[in-house]
């Protein structure tokens, strides 16, 4: 898994519209990996991260979820949950890899990086990264990246 200090990898994949969105992270950005749409925990986290949007938003901080579900569930996922940020789907683990999460599962595990200026500036523990209130937690180390 990356870690802070890391280059910051070059990837693409689709969003939920189907739109392939390349991450750049020349500012402040915030990349959660989750398990699986529709989950208890998963569906926790992602309306802990759209309510906090506007003040990510307000910040200048972009926001991204990723998991291996497809596009097709995502675009669900998003309309039925209210999700407004891009999620991206990763069918097959690649942008996954490229932050170093594990897939042995045939899902990600729950982890979620910060970057800025082309480097991992920090990297939450999937075992600490409790859906219920990450989002805030993430938010404060990114204000004040972003500050």
């Amino acid at each position: 898994m990356l870690e802070s200090g890391d280059a910051a990898p070059e990837v693409s994949a689709p969003n939920q519209h189907g739109d392939t969105v390349t991450l750049d992270f020349s500012g402040p950005t915030v990349v959660y990996f989750y398990p699986k749409d529709f989950t208890g925990g998963c569906t926790i986290e992602a309306n802990d991260f759209e309510e906090h949007l506007p003040a990510f938003e307000d910040a200048g901080v972009s926001v991204y979820g990723v998991s291996m579900d497809d596009v097709e569930s995502h675009a669900d996922f998003a309309e039925e949950e209210g999700v407004t940020f891009e999620l991206l789907a990763d069918p097959e683990g690649e942008v996954a890899a490229a932050f170093g999460v594990d897939t042995d599962e045939g899902y990600t595990d729950r982890v979620t990086f910060l970057l800025n200026d082309g480097e991992v500036v920090a990297a939450y523990d999937p075992e600490l990264a409790d859906p219920a209130g990450h989002a805030q937690e993430v938010l404060e180390d990114a204000t004040e990246l972003a500050a």
